[in-house]
């Protein structure tokens, strides 16, 4: 089964299922409401190794708003609830990670933009409670805080990678760090294998590249972690002495990180000031999967330059500069931020996207548009293959 959810035009939860495969979806409203006027305010869910329906909704700085559902695969929530009490009331950037056990963990920030703290919490199907893994993990030390992303392997061990914030400007952005647990979070390494004497602070965290501030540098985008361990890190911003915001991609081969700039757009912007921008491009997702004897990428992405459609940059063998962008959509998705099903990825190698057609006002304004069509759009790339797209 595959599920999603989304809100709907009177901002109730909605929740849906399908077979994987099938066309036909199952709805649910939901009794919660969320704010789909906050752009910040997502909805996570993931499913855990017994089935059960997990789901966060509207969260910025504000209470916990957590449920779960009544019984497995079912789409009824129970009440919402409490993962531990503490700690709860200034949650933001909620985020479900599956172990290998079936076991989910939790990831938030506690506080805000410019001096907030990395949280981790973990489910356990045993004991069907939650408990404190990591409490400020990623210590901002009160003048700065961590944006991550979370990659979790075939293996089992969870990736950890993030830029850095001295402030709630966005422009103040800087650097990219990473960090690795093989055993659910508890301890943390760096990618030597040198164990972190916790909490990480910006004196003591591994930097996989050194990334000024007033870079263009975007924070929350994404990472992806192969069966073997090997992990990386998607994201944009523009080079020394550049003035153009490019994606990149940053990646370990052998002792040394890597970068691989794709070096495709012509238009400037700038990246600066408070809350939610209107960018003219999206974050990027990154997918890769091994193509013989190499790694092949797919770095997913929305560009004004392209009409906003929901476009792949493809590279048949990482480490080439060789990158061919293919358009998967003939329309517009307005100011749309990728998505797409982790789980189904780790176990069919298909690209599921969460597409809707959405607009962003800048700094939290509230645009005047009608409700849009939620889908679905469904990808798979031929292995070991010249030809780029299926």
């Amino acid at each position: 089964m595959q599920y999603a959810a989304y809100y709907d035009h009177e901002q109730n939860v909605v929740l849906a299922k399908r077979k994987n495969g099938s066309s036909d979806w199952i709805t649910q409203t939901t009794v919660y409401k969320g704010d789909a006027t906050d752009a910040h305010k997502s909805i996570s869910i993931m499913v855990d190794g017994d089935g059960f329906l997990h789901i966060a909704w509207g969260q910025h700085n504000n209470n916990l708003n957590y449920a779960k559902s009544v019984s497995a695969g079912s789409l009824t929530l129970g009440n919402k609830q409490n993962m531990l009490s503490e700690k709860e009331n200034k949650v933001s950037y909620p985020e479900f990670y599956k172990l290998a056990n079936g076991d989910l963990l939790f990831f938030y920030r506690d506080g805000g933009s410019g001096n907030g703290n990395l949280m981790i919490n973990r489910y356990s199907l045993k004991t069907q409670k939650w408990t404190r893994v990591q409490d400020g993990m990623i210590d901002g030390e009160g003048e700065r805080n961590a944006y991550w992303q979370v990659a979790g392997d075939q293996a089992g061990a969870i990736h950890l990678s993030w830029v850095w914030r001295e402030s709630p400007d966005v422009a103040s952005n800087h650097d990219l760090c990473y960090a690795k647990s093989t055993d659910g979070g508890l301890t943390w390494l760096k990618s030597t294998g040198e164990k972190y004497t916790l909490p990480i602070t910006a004196a003591n965290a591994e930097y996989a590249l050194k990334i000024p501030q007033k870079s263009e540098l975007i924070n929350q985008t994404s990472m992806f972690a192969d069966a073997k361990g090997n992990v990386f890190i998607a994201g944009y911003w523009h080079d020394v002495n550049e003035s153009i915001p490019q994606y990149h991609l940053v990646f370990k081969t052998g002792d040394h990180w890597k970068v691989s700039n794709l070096n495709f757009r012509k238009t400037a912007f700038s990246l600066s000031g408070t809350g939610t921008k209107r960018i003219p491009i999206s974050r990027p997702q990154i997918v890769v999967w091994p193509n013989g004897k190499h790694y092949a990428a797919g770095l997913l992405f929305r560009d004004a330059e392209r009409g906003n459609k929901v476009s792949i940059a493809l590279n048949d063998a990482l480490g080439s500069e060789n990158w061919n962008i293919k358009d998967l959509t003939g329309t517009s998705t307005g100011e749309w931020e990728p998505t797409y099903d982790t789980e189904l990825w780790k176990s069919k190698r298909m690209l599921s996207l969460f597409l809707q057609n959405v607009t962003q006002i800048d700094g939290e304004g509230k645009a005047d548009q009608a409700p849009s069509k939620v889908q679905v759009l469904d990808w798979k790339p031929i292995i070991n293959s010249k030809l780029p797209l299926k």
